[in-house]
């Protein structure tokens, strides 16, 4: 009983996350019209820090040992730094549409490394629960764009999913001894100090920025950003393995495509919606058949 609890309460904060996450692609288009990517990174990340921080001081977190902090300043560097500077740059290059859906790619990435650097297992249903999640991606991907066509912005993003599953990894990896909060809350501070690089240029674009998207990197900052990564390592350190969480990242878009339907009127296409139940059909085989 405590065993399925514990699996609930992942399922439910991993959920949780990637309601964050999805809406956060919309609000990352919008605010590229008046911000670079660097700046957004930034701006965003710092008010994670701020959030994360109060919380962190007043829960009277540990601070890490000394041989433990490479690991918080690679999933610094890794998967908040690079990953979101990448997810910015390449949101631009190829559209909020594509962006989300490659992102989803990075459950194989994540289940490729988790075999090798965390020793976890899989068997076949593991596999075509996998795949089988990732040809209703495909279908979404399909009923949005038409089809992709390989170019630079496709390339970031896929670079970005890569970047999501060693974060993924390096959480696993940290969570055996430290808890959610403590980890998420070295990583995400670690990340924002290497976005330092970006401020130059942000006080000219805050000055030009209308309120509106300034307000958005805040709600970014705080759910997307803040609140969706503490919540993502709950949903890790519960998790029997790595696969069952990373699958989530594959209903991001589907949950997106949802959301703008409620929020924008925006009908929501057959195929897409036929690609969410497979993704769900995947998700399901691998959590209950697979290691």
């Amino acid at each position: 009983m405590l065993e399925k609890n514990k699996q609930f309460f992942s399922y439910f904060m991993a959920s949780l996350s990637v309601f964050f996450w999805a809406s956060a692609f919309p609000a990352i288009k919008y605010c590229l019209e008046f911000y670079s990517p660097e700046s957004i990174t930034w701006l965003r990340f710092t008010v994670a820090s701020v959030v994360l921080l109060v919380i962190g001081l007043r829960s009277k977190i540990k601070m890490p040992e000394r041989a433990d902090w490479p690991y918080f300043i690679a999933g610094g560097f890794i998967g908040i730094f690079l990953y979101m500077w990448l997810l910015n740059t390449g949101t631009g290059m190829a559209g909020v549409g594509v962006s989300s859906f490659i992102i989803a790619s990075a459950p194989v990435f994540a289940l490729l490394l988790a075999m090798v650097f965390l020793k976890e297992k899989a068997n076949a249903f593991t596999w075509l629960g996998v795949f089988t999640s990732a040809a209703g991606l495909a279908m979404i991907a399909y009923s949005k764009t038409g089809g992709f066509s390989l170019d630079a912005g496709i390339i970031v993003l896929l670079a970005t999913a890569l970047c999501a599953a060693i974060y993924n990894i390096i959480q696993r990896k940290v969570l055996h001894k430290y808890s959610p909060l403590e980890s998420t809350v070295y990583m995400v501070v670690i990340g924002t100090l290497f976005a330092l690089v970006f401020l130059p240029g942000f006080a000219g674009e805050f000055a030009a920025a209308p309120l509106k998207a300034d307000l958005l990197i805040v709600y970014m900052g705080v759910f997307p950003a803040g609140f969706a990564y503490l919540f993502w390592s709950y949903a890790l350190y519960m998790a029997k393995n790595t696969t069952n969480v990373v699958m989530f990242l594959y209903l991001t878009p589907f949950v997106a495509i949802i959301m703008t339907f409620f929020l924008l009127g925006e009908l929501i296409p057959l195929l897409a919606f036929a690609g969410g139940v497979v993704i769900i059909a995947g998700m399901l085989i691998a959590s209950r058949f697979g290691v």
